[in-house]
């Protein structure tokens, strides 16, 4: 089967590499570098810089390469397009979400695989930051956020609204009080999650405008590691409501309010604003009762 060009370079672009390129697309190095070059001669330009140690691409590269990930986008939305045709509740769907987000999603995603069990459905964990990029570039049908990325380019709405909850062991000193002061946890060790976001931002603010001290000694990578340490009373947290909610109602956990940090976190669904929704995309709308 002849290779597609456009299809090779984004692969070489993507993989930063002519020999990883090959072991993806199941063909040889030689032949990887053959299709390139041909690319190269039709276009009238150089793409990659091979004087360079590393695989960089020319000024003309990194235009093909965003021509190339459109062209991508396209024959995958007309690949979809055509199955929805054959068959109005086939097709796939392709959300992003971050780690939290992903929680949230459980239930809408059971009753959509209820309702319309052909659609294939897949969850990308993504950092909330490269979402709305994903979303434009085509990467994505639908996105979670928790903040508004103020760009005319994506629509997002409200639905659901979430807080950010200080939660405890049930063994700690403060699990029995309803409401606490920001001033007396100057003391506490806190289990941070080690990826930047606006609302690790945003207690580390409040804790500074109360001339509270903020001890951070612990940092982890997932949610799930941040809820199993608060459980062993290694520390406290702040997370977002919906991922201890179970643990809260168990007993698990306990989830104290602090006063100063009475703090929302509207749940926003986002998807492009000039592109049209495919089947899947818009029968998750329709499931979450939104208007596209």
């Amino acid at each position: 089967m002849e290779l597609n060009p456009l299809r090779v370079f984004l692969t070489v672009a993507n993989e930063k590499s002519f020999s990883r390129a090959a072991e993806k697309l199941l063909r040889t190095q030689p032949a990887i570098s053959l299709a390139v070059q041909r690319l190269e001669a039709e276009l009238g330009e150089k793409l990659i810089d091979r004087s360079a140690k590393d695989l960089l691409l020319t000024d003309a590269g990194t235009i093909v390469l965003d021509y190339a990930r459109r062209f991508e986008s396209l024959e995958s939305d007309l690949e979809n397009a055509l199955a929805e045709l054959r068959d109005k509740s086939a097709g796939r769907l392709a959300i992003g979400a971050n780690e939290s987000s992903t929680l949230y999603l459980l239930d809408h995603i059971e009753k959509f695989r209820r309702r319309y069990p052909r659609i294939k459905v897949q969850i990308r964990r993504s950092l909330s930051s490269r979402i709305p990029v994903e979303l434009i570039d085509g990467e994505l049908e639908l996105g979670i956020l928790t903040y508004d990325p103020e760009d005319e380019r994506l629509i997002t709405r409200v639905i659901y609204t979430d807080h950010l909850a200080f939660i405890v062991s049930p063994e700690h000193r403060l699990a029995k009080c309803e409401t606490i002061s920001i001033t007396e946890l100057g003391e506490e060790t806190f289990i941070a999650h080690n990826v930047v976001s606006p609302y690790r931002a945003l207690v580390i603010r409040e804790f500074h405008r109360h001339k509270v001290p903020l001890h951070m000694d612990l940092e982890m990578p997932t949610v799930e590691a941040i809820r199993k340490m608060v459980q062993r009373n290694e520390g406290v947290a702040f997370l977002p409501r919906m991922v201890v909610d179970e643990e809260v109602r168990q007993g698990i956990l306990c989830e104290v309010r602090v006063r100063e940090m009475n703090v929302d976190r509207p749940i926003r669904l986002a998807y492009p604003a000039k592109r049209a929704l495919s089947h899947a995309a818009q029968a998750f709308l329709d499931l979450v009762q939104l208007k596209p």
